[in-house]
């Protein structure tokens, strides 16, 4: 007993040598921290505080716990007391498999009993009394021949008391306080339970369960129509409120024309719905060039492409984004259904042709050098930190590929092609029409996140996955779906192995040609070739950090951004003559 107040702190998760934390009988107040999931405790006694909250599961998720269960010596205590702990017994008590001593009585708990208890093999006192709880007695505590004293006590379980294992010795168990018992042996003195008792609540339960199952689901299915039918009426005004905000109106014959025909010569370059075409136009008397996405109206989903990508480009405005100037949706001379994206015009290309374009083909002076490639990287970085945090909806990108990224005279990176955004509504839906087969399409091979092909749903950390693939892809040279990575089985865990002292062998030679050509050679090159393969290693971790498999793992993108910021200023002062 301290006199200790305030809340437990988070930075205790810090101390991964940490194996016993005593705090009980102090003044502490607030939830206890998940962090201390990260400490291999054996003994945790947190009794007589004002503590409150759940129970974070990483408590009972602890690392070391996989090797404790082989010492007999080592054991593992957690006390929870007075009133400090409300909420269900997490299922992931189970995984603490080496947990010998359980006191938990005296707080909110609520729910039943969790089914992973069972797997607590060593456990020898279970204390729970108390509490809210409810259900009936789990048959498998029977089968727990460790457990010699169990306290149940002035809860709310009901049926009957097994009459086997520990219920055997009336002096090992108490349950008391709870009306609903009967049964178990005399010792106890409950009362007999009675069948037709037992049998009427048991039909009363199944009635009242079906009932309650019936009028569920048809809530569910009312919910489901009035949400459904107000997406199709949002997705439906989508198109035309985009319009309105627009000051250029455009018919198929315009589009045609600009173009020349839609002709082949003027393809550009193709997406996923649909092909780019470069055209010409006039636009407030000024003759224009400009790029033209036409959407393949027989792509399953290309109609919903276009509706998602209008309603994202309506409402952001970034200069790392690639700008839309008007957008089409008509029909073409023969009656089809025609929708068509006009964008301004970038001349230099998306970023795939410069990673990847023979040096012999445009000259050294034509190829990305590392400040350009850092700077095109903090342009990516920029605009998915603004979709991420686009308010009053967030924006999903879940296409981010080189192609994706648009340069401008400058070599400012722009990120273009939203057909396969995700908007999150302030309810967190996401637009789902299921039938057009767009809902399941979540990014490109190689630069979608792992879990998307689990299922999982489309989160901005599937965007961070995406740019950490970038970033490795930008300053190794090699795409994640090559098959040049030897012993290594993604491009990930290709630069992974590499890190930090095999770097010179994976960056991308262009970055060092200039070194290897034996063009350099003073102390001056030699000092700005060392400071460039010390930025690429730092720019490799930040890759390696945010294409991480677990979501949960990854670094913030605003934390990329900033990071590579000052990378590319040091490398500048490196630089400089």
């Amino acid at each position: 007993m301290n006199n200790l107040s305030g809340q437990v702190p988070p930075l205790l998760g810090n101390l991964t040598l940490l194996n016993k934390l005593y705090l009980e009988q102090n003044s502490l107040s607030g939830p206890v921290p998940s962090s201390l999931g990260s400490c291999p405790l054996e003994l945790f006694d947190v009794q007589n505080n004002r503590l409150d909250g759940r129970i974070p599961e990483e408590v009972f998720l602890i690392s070391s716990l996989s090797n404790v269960m082989y010492s007999r010596t080592t054991c593992l205590v957690v006390h929870y007391h007075q009133k400090s702990i409300s909420g269900q017994i997490p299922d992931s008590i189970g995984d603490c498999q080496s947990l010998q001593y359980l006191k938990m009585q005296g707080n909110f708990l609520q729910g039943t009993i969790p089914a992973s208890l069972e797997r607590l093999k060593g456990l020898e006192l279970l204390d729970l009394s108390h509490n809210n709880l409810s259900g009936n007695i789990p048959q498998f505590l029977v089968g727990m021949k460790g457990l010699a004293s169990l306290n149940l006590s002035f809860n709310y379980f009901e049926g009957e008391v097994p009459k086997d294992g520990i219920f055997l010795n009336a002096s090992a168990v108490e349950i008391e306080g709870n009306q609903g018992l009967c049964g178990g042996i005399s010792e106890l003195k409950l009362h007999r339970c009675s069948t037709r008792t037992a049998n009427s609540r048991s039909w009363k339960v199944i009635t009242v369960s079906i009932t309650s199952a019936v009028l569920l689901l048809t809530i569910l299915l009312a919910l489901f129509t009035f949400w459904y039918n107000r997406s199709k009426l949002r997705r439906a005004n989508t198109y035309q409120s985009f319009i309105n905000d627009l000051h250029i109106r455009l018919g198929y014959a315009e589009l045609v024309h600009a173009t020349n025909g839609i002709a082949s010569g003027n393809l550009i370059g193709e997406g996923s719905f649909g092909s780019v075409y470069k055209g010409r136009m006039m636009i407030h008397d000024q003759q224009v060039t400009i790029a033209v996405k036409v959407l393949n109206m027989q792509k399953r989903g290309a109609a919903q492409s276009f509706v998602v990508e209008c309603e994202t480009l309506r409402s952001v405005r970034h200069r790392n984004l690639v700008k839309v100037l008007t957008v089409c949706s008509s029909i073409d001379f023969q009656g089809n259904d025609f929708k068509a994206l006009v964008y301004e015009f970038l001349p230099n290309g998306n970023l795939d042709r410069w990673l990847h374009q023979h040096p012999e083909e445009n000259g050294e002076d034509n190829l990305l050098n590392i400040i350009r490639r850092l700077s095109i990287a903090i342009d990516v970085a920029s605009a998915l930190d603004y979709l991420h945090q686009h308010r009053p909806s967030p924006i999903i990108h879940c296409d981010l590929k080189p192609s994706n990224i648009i340069l401008d005279t400058d070599m400012v990176g722009h990120v273009g092609d939203f057909g396969l955004a995700r908007v999150l509504h302030q309810d967190h839906s996401v637009i789902s029409d299921k039938s057009s087969g767009w809902a399941t399409m979540r990014g490109t091979n190689g630069y979608a996140a792992p879990e998307y092909g689990l299922g999982n749903e489309v989160s901005i950390l599937g965007d961070v996955y995406s740019y950490g693939i970038l970033l490795l892809e930008m300053f190794t040279g090699k795409r994640p779906t090559d098959s040049e990575f030897g012993e290594a089985p993604s491009l990930h865990k290709y630069v992974q192995m590499a890190l930090p002292e095999r770097v010179i062998y994976i960056v991308d030679r262009q970055l060092l040609s200039k070194y290897e050509d034996g063009q350099g050679g003073t102390s001056n090159q030699v000092r700005v070739q060392d400071a460039i393969i010390t930025c690429i290693t730092s720019v490799l971790h930040i890759g390696i950090s945010c294409s991480k498999d677990n979501p949960n793992e990854r670094m913030q993108i605003r934390d990329a951004f900033n990071e590579l910021q000052i990378i590319r200023d040091k490398l500048a002062r490196h630089s400089a003559p």
